[in-house]
């Protein structure tokens, strides 16, 4: 009985991993629709070889950093069938697809930085940038949040009641992203000819909207295994989880839809949006807050995005820290109101925590994307230069494009 139901769980969280390991499709085509044609090689390429980097980064160093856990053991013990330094392994290998599930959670960091920063950033100081946040700027946060090191959970308990929820990341992962992304991009500058002297916005269209909705609607799918299966366990599963991803997807749509006067990237960003916004309280919220929470976070997408492109001039080419970092800040705030049992939630949630923890949360990854950027800038450079950004990274960097045949007339 007790093997059959590690099993389950086994195959219940490698399934949840597939599913978010596949959301990374949807980065690369997110980000392959949104960029111009000279660069969509690039775009494919950052994803996978991001998640590459990542995988080897946390699995000999993020991994132990944040549970405590190394796999530099014999396989009998990975599986296990044995015993090594006191700490023994689930059977039926719970711990090695445990990892898998969140090893996609710990690569979605470089993916979300890779649209703030893509058409123009170097390729190779970007990989050295994924093997350092992956292996100690996420694991040390998630760690604190999820794993309770230093006692910073039970801190915040003793002053507040109850500890910081996050249940499936709004802070922990997108907010991370979003505002490390953020100290990237503002590192990085604009790219060529977006804005002139004089102070105009020239506008740089998506190369193809087919592909962007593509990746929108992988994301979306591949979010259901990103949330419901953060319990980690068959017997963890709540089918109001996916109710309030659900709701809060849709309640991201229409608020894009008519905030966004119908273009076609707020509205398929604005499910994203509100995806974003839920993974934090998921599990506590009754829907109608679900979809409140998704409608504030599709508003707030289409409000954000305009507002740093046009008026604080950042270009931030598939709006990351719109979408990740401040839709994943609300997230984090959100869980806080609409899980309070006043307003239909489960309760055992602090508004106060929610906020101050969630707002040091965004502080610690703006610092952190400063300082590993910064310190590459300085050291070898993150920007192409004229002639390879004009060119296009495809071509600079890949020695090739996305239509090959094309580029042979």
């Amino acid at each position: 009985m007790s093997e059959g139901i590690t099993g389950t769980d086994v195959l219940f969280v490698l399934l949840g991993a597939i599913l978010v390991f596949a959301m990374h499709a949807g980065f690369a085509f997110l980000e392959v629709g949104t960029v111009r044609r000279k660069n969509q090689v690039n775009a494919l390429i950052k994803i996978i070889t991001d998640f590459g980097v990542s995988t080897i980064s946390y699995f000999f160093i993020g991994y132990a950093v944040a549970y405590g856990v190394d796999f530099l053991v014999g396989a009998a013990v990975l599986a296990g069938e044995a015993e090594a330094d006191g700490y023994v392994f689930s059977s039926n290998g719970y711990d090695l697809v445990k990892f898998f599930f969140l090893l996609t959670f710990a690569a979605a960091i470089p993916a979300i930085i890779s649209g703030g920063i893509a058409e123009r950033a170097k390729f190779w100081p970007q990989l050295m940038a994924t093997a350092i946040l992956t292996a100690l700027i996420y694991p040390f946060f998630e760690g604190i949040i999820w794993n309770g090191n230093f006692g910073i959970q039970g801190h915040i308990e003793n002053i507040f009641g109850v500890g910081f929820h996050d249940f499936a990341g709004s802070v922990v992962v997108h907010a991370m992203g979003g505002w490390i992304a953020l100290g990237a991009v503002l590192l990085l500058g604009a790219r060529k000819g977006r804005y002139t002297k004089d102070g105009r916005v020239i506008g740089i269209p998506p190369s193809n909207i087919p592909f962007l909705a593509l990746g929108s609607w992988i994301l979306c799918i591949g979010w259901f295994g990103f949330n419901v299966v953060s319990a980690q366990t068959v017997g963890g599963i709540s089918g109001l989880v996916a109710m309030n991803s659900l709701m809060a997807m849709v309640g991201g749509i229409v608020a894009a839809l008519f905030a966004g006067r119908n273009d076609p990237g707020f509205i398929h960003n604005g499910a994203l949006a509100g995806l974003v916004a839920v993974c934090a309280g998921s599990d506590i919220m009754h829907p109608i807050g679900a979809l409140l929470t998704g409608g504030v976070a599709g508003g707030l997408f289409v409000f954000a995005f305009t507002y740093c492109q046009n008026t604080l001039k950042i270009d931030d080419v598939l709006g990351v820290w719109p979408l990740h970092g401040l839709c994943g800040l609300w997230g984090g705030i959100a869980a806080g109101i609409f899980g309070l049992e006043a307003l239909g939630g489960l309760g055992g949630v602090s508004l106060a925590a929610q906020v101050i923890v969630s707002l040091l949360a965004c502080a610690y990854a703006l610092i952190a994307g400063l300082l590993v950027y910064g310190l590459l800038k300085m050291t070898s450079g993150i920007r192409l230069s004229e002639d390879d950004e004009f060119i296009g990274a495809d071509l600079s960097i890949h020695k090739i494009g996305a239509y090959p045949e094309q580029d042979l007339r």
